[in-house]
C-alpha cells in the first residue's frame, strides 16, 4: 500500500520545507566532517596515528559520559530506558535547546480559553457570539507569538468560517473618537484552501457578511488566473485541495505536451500570502502525499488549520498539521552526533546526510521520538503516559477547541434528537436477502476455516457492501452495472467504482489501474487497518493508491452544467440504473416506502419543514428520487460530479425555494463542509460501522443558524446486516469512550471478530 503513515521510519518520507526555512546547521563532531554541507573525501585530510588515537580517546570519554547520563535517568525513572528515551538523551548533547522544550511549553502564557474577547470587527455585518470574539482575540494573539498561527478545532457547526472572516477584517480598527476607520497594516492577501463543496460557501459568506465586501477570487477551473501579481491584488483567494495539488505537481514534476516535459510555475506558490487557511485541514494528514507537500510549500506570514475532527484515525496524522504550521522543533529532524537540524530528510546516496555526513540511523524526527513512537508502542501506560502529556501540552498551546456542550449558552442551539426507525423486509425481499446472505456467509466461513480472513479482506468487504445494498433495494444488486464475475467496458469502467459498483463521484485510480470512488476506497482502507498489506478488491494485487490524488477528469461527452434542479449533463450516467429497469413494473422497497411514509406524515404536520436525505449509493438516490417524485415531492440533488458552481446553484435552489422540501445528498459529496440550516430533518438511508460519518451528516443542519428542533432519523432494516451495524456502532463508541484516548482508530477498523459478528444472522 502506497499510503504514508506518520509512524513510518523517518527515511520513508521526507516533508518538503518552506522556502527560507529549515536550513541545516553543520558542525564537526567526532570523526565526521561537516563544513558547508559538503562531505569529506579521503583527500581532504590525512590522519596521523596520533589523530586517530586522540579521536578514539575522545570517543571513549563521550560514550562514558552518555552511559553515566543513562544510569542517572534509569535511577530517576526506576526502570529501563526505552530506545526513544535514550535517543532524547543523545539529542540533548548536541541540541541543548531541546532540554527545556516541554518545560518551556508548560511555563508559557495562559491557556487559550482565558484570552479576553475581542471587539466586534467594524467591517463584519454579522454580530459575533462571545466565544467567537474570544477566538478572534486568541488568533490575533497567536499571530504575534512564536507559532504565528495555529489550529481552530471547534466542533462542527460552531461557525469556524465566520470566525476566520472576522480575523480577516480585524486589521481595520475603529479610530478612537472618530467616526471612520483608520488603516492598520495588513499582513497581505489571504489564501483559503477548502474542499470543493465548501468553496462557494466561503465566497457567499465573505460577500454577505463584510461591508464593504472583501474582494474575493475563486481560483478554480481551466481558465484560472496565471499571474501571481493579480492573485495578490485580491483580499481573499479561494481554491481547492485538488487544484492546489495540480498546480504544485506541474511546477515540480511538469506535464507532457507532445514529446516534451513542461514545467509550469504555480502562481499560488509564488505569492507571499499574509495568511494561508486550510479548511478541513485533515485533508493533508498523510505527509508524503503531493497534497500535503503542496500545502507545506506555500509561503505565508501566518498559517491556520481548521478542522472539527483534527484526530481522525491516528495520532501520527497530526504531524502534517504541525509541519504545515511550522512548529519548531516539533516537525524537525535532528542528528544525534552533531547539531545538524533540518525540515528536510536529505540522504541523496541513502547512506549519509547531505548536510552533516552522518548516517540515517543517527537522525530522528523530534515528533516521532517524543510523541508518536512512545504512544504507538506503549499506549497510555509506562513511557506512553508522559508522551500523551506532551501531546496535550503542545495542543493546548497551538489549538483552540470548544464543543457545543461547553458553549451551549452562547450558541442557543435547539435540541437534536436521534431516532432509529426499524422496519422488516417484505417476504420477497427477505427471500432475496437470505439467498445473498447464505452465499456470503458460506464464502466467509470458507475463509475462516482456511485461516485466510485477513488475506481475503477485499472479497469480504465486497460481500458486506452487497448486503448493505440489498437492504436498501434489491435492484442495487440484481440490476447493478457490473458483478464480481464480469468485466465492464472500458468507457464504463472509468465512471464506475469497483467497490460499490456505483457511479464514482470522486474517482481515483490505483496503480493496477482499477477505478474507485475516493470515499469508498478510504473506508475500505480504514476498515482494513489491521491488515498488513491490503489488496485491490478487483485483481487482488497489493493495493497502491494515493488517497490525495486529484480526481480523474470526467469524459467531456458527459460533462455539463447544472440546471435549477441540480441535475447536470451527466444525466445518462446517474440515470443508469433507471435505464436498466422496466419502470412500468418497478416495485419500491421497504426502506424507500418507510422514507415516503415519514416525509408524507411530515408534510401533513408542517409543510414548511425541509429535509435532507443522505445515502452513500448514488444509484439508490436515483430510485429514491423516482419514488418521491411519483409521490408528489419536489426534490433536488447534490452529487460529487458537480462543479463548485453547480453545487452552489443547487444548494441555493434548495435553501431559497419553499416548494422544494427534500434535498437528496450523496454522503460522499456532502457529508462535510456544508451548511444546510434551512432543513431540520435528516434521514440516513444506510449505515456505516464508523458512527463519525453519521455525526458529520447530522451536523450539516445542527449548527449555528438553526432555529428549529432537529431530528435525525436512521432507517434500519431488522434481521439484516444493518441491525448488526447499529449494534457494532454502539460497541465501538463505548470502547473508544472507555479508553479515554484521543486516537479513535478503533471507530473505523473492522477486526476479524467484528466481521464474524456481521456475518451472524
Amino acid at each position: 500500500m502506497d499510503i504514508d503513515d506518520a509512524s513510518a521510519s523517518e527515511s520513508d518520507s521526507e516533508p518538503i520545507a518552506r522556502k527560507g526555512k529549515g536550513k541545516a546547521k553543520s558542525k564537526p563532531a567526532g570523526k565526521k566532517p561537516t563544513t558547508s554541507g559538503k562531505k569529506t573525501t579521503k583527500s581532504d585530510k590525512i590522519y596521523t596515528y596520533e589523530d586517530i588515537k586522540r579521536a578514539a580517546a575522545e570517543d571513549k570519554l563521550e560514550k562514558a559520559a552518555i552511559r553515566k547520563e543513562q544510569r542517572l535517568e534509569r535511577k530517576r525513572l526506576g526502570r529501563k530506558l526505552t530506545h526513544a528515551e535514550k535517543t532524547t538523551l543523545l539529542l540533548r548533547r548536541y541540541h541543548p535547546e531541546l532540554r527545556d522544550v516541554w518545560g518551556d511549553l508548560e511555563a508559557r502564557v495562559e491557556v487559550a480559553g482565558k484570552v479576553p474577547e475581542a471587539e466586534q470587527p467594524s467591517r463584519l455585518k454579522l454580530t459575533l457570539l462571545p466565544f467567537q470574539r474570544e477566538s478572534v482575540a486568541w488568533m490575533r494573539k497567536q499571530e504575534k507569538g512564536e507559532w504565528a498561527g495555529g489550529m481552530l478545532a471547534d466542533e462542527m457547526g460552531m461557525g469556524k468560517t465566520i470566525q476566520i472572516i472576522g480575523l480577516f477584517v480585524s486589521e481595520l480598527a475603529d479610530a478612537k473618537g472618530k467616526g471612520k476607520e483608520r488603516a492598520v497594516e495588513k499582513p497581505g492577501p489571504n489564501l483559503v484552501v477548502a474542499p470543493t463543496v465548501a468553496v462557494m460557501q466561503w465566497k457567499n459568506e465573505i460577500e454577505a457578511h463584510t461591508e464593504p465586501p472583501l474582494k474575493v477570487l475563486v481560483w478554480h477551473g481551466a481558465a484560472r488566473e496565471a499571474d501571481a501579481s493579480k492573485l495578490a491584488a485580491y483580499d481573499v483567494v479561494l481554491t481547492t485541495y485538488a487544484v492546489l495539488e495540480s498546480a504544485f505537481r506541474k511546477q515540480v514534476k511538469g506535464f507532457t505536451r507532445g514529446n516534451k516535459i513542461i514545467k509550469e510555475r504555480s502562481p499560488v506558490h509564488a505569492v507571499e500570502w499574509g495568511r494561508v487557511v486550510l479548511d478541513e485541514a485533515h485533508n493533508i494528514k498523510e505527509r508524503s502525499t503531493n497534497t500535503a507537500k503542496a500545502a507545506f510549500e506555500l509561503k505565508a506570514k501566518h498559517r491556520w488549520c481548521l478542522s472539527g475532527t483534527p484526530l481522525q484515525n491516528r495520532v501520527g496524522e497530526l504531524y502534517s498539521l504541525v509541519r504545515f504550521l511550522g512548529g519548531d522543533p516539533f516537525s524537525y529532524y535532528f542528528c544525534k552526533r552533531c547539531d545538524c537540524k533540518s525540515l528536510h530528510w536529505r540522504f541523496t546516496d541513502h547512506k549519509t546526510c547531505d548536510d552533516c555526513g552522518h548516517s540515517p540511523m543517527q537522525h530522528t524526527c523530534f515528533w516521532n521520538n517524543e510523541i508518536l513512537t512512545p504512544i504507538q508502542k506503549h499506549g497510555m501506560e509506562g513511557p506512553g503516559k508522559p508522551a500523551f502529556k506532551k501531546l496535550r501540552i503542545l495542543l493546548d498551546r497551538m489549538m483552540l477547541r470548544r464543543t457545543k456542550l461547553q458553549r451551549a449558552d452562547d450558541l442557543g442551539l435547539p435540541p437534536r434528537t436521534v431516532i432509529v426507525r426499524r422496519d422488516y423486509f417484505s417476504p420477497e425481499e427477505r427471500e432475496l436477502y437470505l439467498s445473498l446472505f447464505s452465499d456470503a456467509k458460506r464464502e466467509f466461513n470458507t475463509f475462516v476455516d482456511r485461516g485466510t480472513v485477513l488475506n481475503n479482506y477485499s472479497n469480504i468487504f465486497s460481500l458486506l457492501t452487497r448486503m448493505r445494498q440489498m437492504a436498501c433495494h434489491p435492484d442495487l444488486v440484481l440490476r447493478s452495472k457490473t458483478n464480481a464475475n464480469a468485466f465492464v467496458a472500458e468507457e464504463e469502467e472509468a465512471t464506475i467504482c469497483r467497490l460499490c459498483q456505483d457511479v464514482a463521484e470522486d474517482a481515483i485510480q490505483a496503480k493496477c489501474r482499477h477505478i474507485f470512488d475516493r470515499a469508498c476506497i478510504a473506508q475500505y482502507l480504514e476498515a482494513a487497518a489491521g491488515v498488513e498489506q491490503p489488496t485491490c478488491p478487483v485483481c487482488h494485487v497489493p493495493l497502491t493508491i494515493d488517497l490525495a490524488a486529484p480526481a480523474l477528469e470526467v469524459n467531456q461527452a458527459v460533462e455539463g452544467e447544472a440546471g435549477a434542479d441540480g441535475v447536470v449533463g451527466a444525466r445518462s450516467l446517474r440515470q443508469g440504473i433507471l435505464g436498466r429497469l422496466d419502470l412500468s413494473k418497478w416495485r419500491s422497497s421497504t426502506k424507500i416506502e418507510a422514507l415516503v411514509e415519514e416525509l408524507s406524515a411530515l408534510r401533513q404536520q408542517d409543510a414548511t419543514t425541509k429535509s435532507i436525505v443522505f445515502s452513500q449509493f448514488v444509484n439508490f438516490l436515483d430510485l429514491v428520487a423516482f419514488r418521491l417524485q411519483r409521490a408528489g415531492f419536489a426534490v433536488c440533488r447534490l452529487e460529487g460530479t458537480m462543479s463548485p458552481q453547480a453545487r452552489d446553484a443547487t444548494i441555493k435552489h434548495f435553501m431559497t425555494n419553499v416548494d422544494v422540501p427534500v434535498f437528496l445528498v450523496s454522503l460522499k459529496a456532502g457529508g462535510v463542509a456544508l451548511n444546510l440550516t434551512e432543513a431540520s430533518r435528516v434521514y440516513l438511508m444506510d449505515s456505516w460501522w464508523n458512527p463519525a460519518v453519521e455525526y458529520q451528516a447530522m451536523d450539516r443542519i445542527h449548527r449555528l443558524g438553526q432555529r428549529r428542533p432537529v431530528q435525525a432519523i436512521k432507517l434500519v432494516v431488522e434481521d439484516s446486516i444493518e441491525s448488526r451495524i447499529v449494534q457494532l456502532q454502539e460497541k465501538k463508541a463505548a470502547m473508544v469512550d472507555a479508553t479515554l484516548s484521543p486516537d479513535d482508530s478503533a471507530m473505523g477498523r473492522l477486526t476479524p471478530e467484528d466481521l464474524g459478528f456481521l456475518f451472524r444472522l
